[in-house]
């Protein structure tokens, strides 16, 4: 069996037992991408890099990095319904957290008992172009991959799940989707903070919101998280 072969029945097979449950972070562990077709749910860390970059994502919301990993995330409301690298989703299905999977293009960026970060946050809040709430902390989740890497594992979330609610005529939001690893590669439990409110991630931004906006980066750096992987998408109110 050939390895195209190979990732395309794996690929049927996900399509055909549908997605996860809802909050699931799923880490798999291959050694290379699946291939990027019409409509894949995987892309190329280039592909991620380049689409972060192009929606500003990068440096707005966190610094220039190449991803190790690449990021799925589906919600069970509709199977279709998963963030693609920009893609505009309609908010009355992102109600429930999404099930989320990570995949490695190398077997050796994998560390058996690291605690893997997922994060969610809107930079547009409440508008891109008043982003006096920016950035708004939509979720906090954290997994740790099986001695296989393959099978699905969830642990406490830090900041529950927020479905995304862009107010009236404030436009399309970004809905920025992060995996963090720790910088020092530690396999002991990590014991994160907890933002002490949405807006902002809990951060003061003194009389200046507007220009001094804070949030996952600065969260990240301080419980000595680094980005492995990104997604995003869009999402806007039907009244504009």
């Amino acid at each position: 069996m050939t390895i195209m072969t190979f990732y395309s029945l794996l690929l049927h097979l996900f399509i055909l037992i549908g997605p996860f449950a809802a909050g699931a972070i799923v880490i798999v562990n291959e050694q290379h991408p699946l291939p990027k077709t019409g409509n894949s749910i995987w892309n190329t860390q280039d592909d991620v890099q380049k689409a972060l970059q192009d929606a500003e994502i990068i440096p707005t919301v966190i610094d220039d990095f190449l991803p190790s990993l690449l990021m799925n995330a589906t919600w069970s409301s509709h199977h279709h319904t998963h963030a693609d690298l920009g893609n505009t989703l309609e908010p009355s299905l992102l109600e429930s957290a999404p099930s989320v999977k990570l995949m490695a293009s190398k077997p050796t960026l994998w560390k058996k008992g690291v605690t893997y970060v997922i994060a969610m946050t809107d930079p547009d809040a409440p508008s891109r172009d008043d982003p006096k709430w920016s950035e708004f902390c939509h979720w906090i989740a954290i997994g740790v991959p099986t001695s296989s890497g393959i099978s699905p594992t969830f642990s406490d979330e830090i900041m529950g799940y927020k479905p995304p609610s862009p107010p009236e005529k404030t436009g399309k939001h970004r809905y920025v989707l992060l995996a963090f690893a720790p910088a020092n590669g530690t396999t002991e439990k990590l014991h994160l903070s907890r933002p002490s409110a949405r807006k902002h991630w809990g951060y003061d931004v003194g009389n200046d919101g507007d220009k001094d906006t804070k949030g996952v980066r600065e969260w990240a750096a301080e419980n000595g998280l680094i980005p492995v992987g990104a997604n995003f998408f869009y999402a806007q109110n039907k009244k504009q």
